[in-house]
C-alpha cells in the first residue's frame, strides 16, 4: 500500500497517542503517505484529514488523551454513513485504515473491511474488555491512577473510621474494579461477573473484620453491578453507602471516580505495547492483509481475524477474585 489512514475511536485510552506515533512513523519509514483522520468514523465521513510525517506525531507519547480526537458517530453505523466513509477513502486513494478503538470500533472497521477497504484494529481501551486481547491499550494507566486515587481518597477513611465505597468504570467488565481492588486491599470487591450478596459479601465481612480492629473499610464496586444492587434492593454507589452505613453504623461515604480514570500520561507499559501494536497494525497493511485485529497473547503480539475477534468471549479470572477475597479480610 501506498496510501493508509489511522484513526481513533470510542473513548480515548492514554497510550492511544503513542499507537498513533508508532503508525505514523513507521509508515513514513516504509515509503507510505500517512494521513490522519480526525473524530474517528464522524471525521472520515466528512472527509477531516490531514497528511502526517515524522515531525507530525513528535513529543506526544507521553501525552493522554488522543491527538486526533474521538467523537460517537450514529451515522456510521448506517448503510449511507458507510457508503460516504468508503467514497471518501476512494476519493483520497486510502488504500487501508488503522482502526484504535474498543469492540465498537472494530465492527466499523470489520464493516469497511467488507466494502472493500482493508482495515486493522488495534485495542485502545481502558475497560481490557476485548477478548481476544490479554491487555489492551489504556489498562495500565486506568488502573494506576485508581491505585492513586484510592491511597488518597484512603488517607482521609482512615483518620474518620469511615467507609468509602469507590466506583469505577468499566461498564460490564471488573478488570479495573478486581485489579484495583487487589492493589488499594479494599474489603469487598463488588463485580458484574460474579453473583455477590451485599449482606454476606460486604457487611459480614466489614463485621468480622472489625473484630480484629480494623475501623476503616475500602469497598470496590464496578459501575457494571448497579442492575445486581438493584436487585437487592440498593440504588447504585450512592446508595450502597448509605445502606452500610444503616447496617454497620459506620459512617459510609461514596466516590464515583468518572472519567479522571481515562486521563493523565500513560505508563511506560501502555506506551511500549501500543508502540509495537500500532507497528504490527502497519506491517500488516504493508502486506495487504485488513480485516484483522491485533492483539497481546501471553505477553506476545499477534494478530487474528476480526470476525473470530468479535466472536469470541472473555472471561474474569475468578481465582484472582478469590485471592483478593483471602488477603483482604
Amino acid at each position: 500500500m501506498n496510501k493508509i489512514a489511522v484513526l481513533t475511536s470510542g473513548g480515548d485510552a492514554p497510550g492511544m497517542n503513542a499507537a498513533v506515533r508508532a503508525v505514523v512513523r513507521y509508515g513514513c519509514e516504509s515509503n507510505m503517505r500517512v494521513f490522519g483522520i480526525r473524530r474517528g468514523y464522524s471525521g472520515l465521513i466528512n472527509n477531516d484529514m490531514y497528511e502526517m510525517n515524522l515531525r507530525s506525531v513528535s513529543d506526544i507519547i507521553h501525552r493522554g488523551g488522543t491527538v486526533l480526537y474521538s467523537a460517537r458517530c450514529p451515522e456510521f453505523r448506517t448503510d449511507e454513513g458507510l457508503d460516504k466513509a468508503v467514497e471518501v477513502c476512494k476519493a483520497n486513494e486510502i488504500e487501508g485504515i488503522v482502526v484504535i478503538g474498543g469492540d465498537g470500533s472494530f465492527r466499523g472497521a470489520r464493516d469497511l473491511s467488507l466494502r472493500g477497504v482493508p482495515c486493522v484494529g488495534v485495542p485502545g481501551t481502558i475497560d481490557n474488555d476485548i477478548a481476544c486481547c490479554d491487555y489492551t491499550i489504556g489498562y495500565d494507566t486506568a488502573l494506576n491512577t485508581i491505585m492513586d486515587m484510592v491511597d488518597r481518597i484512603r488517607d482521609t477513611t482512615e483518620s474518620h473510621d469511615r467507609c468509602s465505597v469507590v466506583e469505577v468504570m468499566g461498564r460490564h467488565a471488573g478488570y479495573l474494579a478486581l485489579n484495583g481492588g487487589i492493589a488499594v486491599g479494599a474489603t469487598a470487591i463488588l463485580l458484574p461477573e460474579n453473583d455477590f450478596d451485599v449482606k454476606s459479601d460486604v457487611i459480614d465481612r466489614m463485621a468480622r473484620t472489625q473484630l480484629t480492629g480494623k475501623m476503616h473499610f475500602i469497598i470496590m464496586v464496578a459501575e457494571g453491578v448497579t442492575d445486581k444492587l438493584k436487585e437487592q434492593g440498593i440504588e447504585g454507589s450512592m446508595g450502597l453507602a448509605k445502606y452500610i452505613q444503616e447496617k454497620t453504623g459506620v459512617e459510609s461515604r461514596a466516590t464515583i471516580l468518572g472519567h479522571v480514570q481515562r486521563g493523565g500520561s500513560p505508563t511506560a507499559k501502555d506506551r511500549i505495547v501500543a508502540s509495537k501494536m500500532g507497528y504490527r497494525a502497519v506491517d500488516l497493511l504493508k502486506a495487504g492483509i485488513g480485516n484483522r485485529v491485533v492483539a497481546m497473547q501471553n505477553d506476545r503480539i499477534l494478530d487474528y481475524d476480526i470476525y473470530e475477534a468479535l466472536s469470541m468471549k472473555k472471561h474474569i479470572d475468578l481465582d484472582v477474585y478469590r485471592i483478593a477475597m483471602h488477603i483482604s479480610i
